[in-house]
This record gives structure tokens, C-alpha cells and sequence, in this order.
């Protein structure tokens, strides 16, 4: 889910709260508002968050908290 939210609404950091990571999400909004390359870290996010299996997204991303790629 947070893979799609990354690829349609990445810019606004949508995934990143989604996840629970607020200073990130915070981030993505003012990188959309100020240089519009929000949205193409979220396209980005997206296709990682994709590729991983189910266990290693867990791994990353929940257990250990990687916040960006």
C-alpha cells in the first residue's frame, strides 16, 4: 500500500506518514512546494517499496527505520 501511495501522491509525502515517519513527510512537502522534486523521490520510493518483498519492507523500513530510499 505504502507503494502506491508513493507513486500517486509521493510529492506530499503521503507513504511517509503513512509509515509514521512525520520529520520525512514534513521534508517531502517542502521539497514538493520549493523545487517539485518531491514527487519524483516519491515515484522514486515507490518502485523500491515495490520490489521488496513483504519481509524485507518489514525488515527495512519497520524494524530498522530507514527513513529515505
Amino acid at each position: 500500500m505504502c507503494g502506491i501511495m508513493a507513486i500517486l501522491l509521493g510529492g506530499f509525502g503521503v507513504h511517509k506518514f503513512m509509515m509514521g515517519q512525520t520529520t520525512p513527510g514534513i521534508i517531502m512537502i517542502a521539497l514538493t512546494l520549493c523545487t517539485c522534486t518531491g514527487g519524483m523521490i516519491g515515484l522514486i520510493e515507490g518502485i523500491i517499496y515495490l520490489t521488496k518483498t513483504d519481509e524485507e519492507f518489514y525488515q527495512t523500513y519497520v524494524i530498522e527505520k530507514k527513513a529515505w530510499f
